[in-house]
């Protein structure tokens, strides 16, 4: 009872606040954590924008180039000449049109590359979100773990308890030594070692879980649930692709570039003062070709030229590294399988079965004390083992749902 009293003062003052007061949130499930995390996750709220804003690029690629209207006068008299000063009579206004006429494609060849640009975007915010939802599922697994971990030394705790308090009995009749009371006491400091880093553990585990959710709710609230087993059934490149065809269009726009583009232009102009004296509404024409002697954008070409060569380069690094990290997740998986399929089907009961018989032994005279805190011991030593398996069969499954970029193993 003193015991009880000591740890329970030691309990935060607010914990108990909490816990009294009926705040505690139902347990999130996997989906629910998912969706939680789509919608408030920072990082994936940012990426999602820089796609909106390489749609946006979209629209101003695929502007026209505007026209231009010119306001101008000429033929006013500035100065006297033979004695004559008419300073607006052959002042003559003129209206001028023009417009850039773009060849080769270039509007449209901007577009493409703008959308492009957007997919790769696209892409690079799926390969966002999938390594973010790789850490969020590492972080649910975890606190799975942890609880799995908590509640094992939690029943291991009460289990010794039980056997503490029947030899306590036996040591009042007479049937053990005093000695041997004392060292099964003392082996539960190592129960309860065992209950508080699963504590801490747990706790360490939805706080990165809360902040992959952006949550600022207290830990104490906060609970996931879901199925911490393994099954035998086991049912990045595209960024890369993408962002080689985008290099190829880039090249294109940079070889239209380097055309001759000819601004058209037409103007209208009153009273003019031309030979004709009676020519004084006029329409004039010109076409404007520039020469492309020294400038043809040589260096543009040659640089996405060279482009289209490392994107290509990098689709092949990004293949032999995802079919080099599927083959390596799936072995793990399979190695893991290996593994805890006999825990299931035969070392979890022997060693409940070697436990329970060793200890009505001991209880009954049968077996020595060191038998019973091996037995003890190795059954402890079982049921984690069996926990720890399961947790690295799924952090092998969220590695290769990771590889292949959807969930192939839930």
């Amino acid at each position: 009872m003193r015991r009880f009293l000591q740890r329970l003062c030691s309990v935060p003052t607010v914990t108990l606040v909490l816990a009294g007061s009926g705040f505690a949130q139902r347990a999130l499930t996997w989906q629910e954590v998912r969706d939680k995390f789509e919608a408030a996750n920072p990082s994936l709220r940012v990426g999602k924008i820089g796609v909106e804003e390489s749609r946006a690029q979209e629209i101003t690629a695929y502007l026209r180039p505007n026209p231009n209207v010119t306001l101008s006068m000429d033929g006013t008299q500035i100065a006297p000449h033979q004695g004559v000063w008419r300073p607006l009579s052959g002042s003559a206004p003129s209206t001028n049109f023009s417009y850039l006429h773009e060849r080769q494609r270039k509007r449209e060849l901007r577009l493409e590359s703008a959308q492009s640009a957007t997919k790769v975007a696209i892409s690079d915010l799926s390969d966002l979100e999938r390594t973010l939802l790789f850490d969020l599922r590492a972080a649910f697994v975890q606190t799975l773990q942890q609880k799995a971990v908590l509640n094992l030394a939690r029943e291991n705790l009460t289990y010794y308890d039980h056997i503490i308090e029947v030899n306590r009995e036996r040591y009042k009749a007479g049937a053990i030594a005093r000695v041997d009371l004392d060292r099964l006491e003392l082996q539960r400091v190592q129960y309860e070692s065992d209950v508080q880093t699963a504590e801490v553990n747990l706790r360490t585990a939805k706080i990165q879980l809360l902040a992959l959710l952006n949550d600022r709710m207290p830990v104490e609230q906060f609970d996931v649930s879901g199925p911490f087993d393994f099954s035998t059934h086991i049912a990045a490149l595209r960024a890369a692709l993408q962002s080689v065809h985008k290099a190829k269009v880039d090249h294109q726009l940079a070889v239209a570039n380097g055309s001759t583009d000819p601004t058209v232009s037409t103007w209208y102009t009153y009273n003019p003062s031309f030979n004709n004296p009676f020519d004084h509404q006029t329409l004039g024409l010109s076409v404007s070709i520039p020469l492309r002697i020294f400038d043809r954008n040589q260096g543009e070409k040659l640089r996405t030229q060279l482009d289209v060569e490392r994107n290509q380069g990098l689709v092949d690094a990004a293949r032999a590294q995802v079919f080099s990290d599927v083959d390596s997740a799936y072995a793990t998986v399979k190695s893991t399988l290996v593994l805890l399929q006999p825990y299931k089907d035969r070392y979890l009961e022997q060693a409940s079965r070697v436990r329970d018989t060793i200890a009505f032994s001991y209880e009954h005279g049968s077996a020595s004390l060191l038998d019973f805190l091996n037995a003890q011991a190795g059954y402890r030593s079982v049921q984690l083992s069996y926990l720890n398996l399961i947790g690295s069969y799924l952090e092998g499954a969220n590695q290769l749902n990771l590889a292949v970029g959807r969930e192939v193993i839930q």
